[in-house]
């Protein structure tokens, strides 16, 4: 199973549903690892140190630093760009479809937006 961090501006609704959903899921929230208020390198430099898939909703700033990351050979475990424009069940529906039936390592590099239809 995946390894998920959901970033500080991530919905807290969708976490505590896939939370719900599946409580045995390894997930945890970037400010509750201490790093509230850190920039997007210093995130996607931790989430790539600890494996983790990382859920934004960041589509600004934070694809621009993970391919960045990517260009230089740098580890890039991978993001779910999730639109804020769907309902929060199909989100929670696509990240444990994803959460389920990925294999390791197949995310490295990528960033994958979300809705999957």
């Amino acid at each position: 199973m995946l390894l998920l961090a959901a970033d500080e501006n991530f919905n807290n609704d969708i976490v505590r549903g896939l939370l719900r959903r599946k409580p045995d899921l390894d997930i945890v929230r970037i400010q509750d690892e201490g790093l509230s208020g850190a920039d997007d390198q210093a995130v996607l430099e931790w989430a790539a140190q600890n494996g983790r898939i990382l859920l934004t909703h960041d589509v600004s700033t934070i694809t621009h630093y993970a391919y960045d990351r990517v260009r230089s050979g740098r580890p890039m475990p991978g993001i779910f760009e999730v639109s804020l424009d769907i309902p929060i069940n199909i989100v929670i529906d696509d990240i444990l479809l994803l959460a389920k039936y990925s294999v390791d390592g197949e995310w490295e590099g990528q960033v994958r937006y979300l809705p999957l239809r």
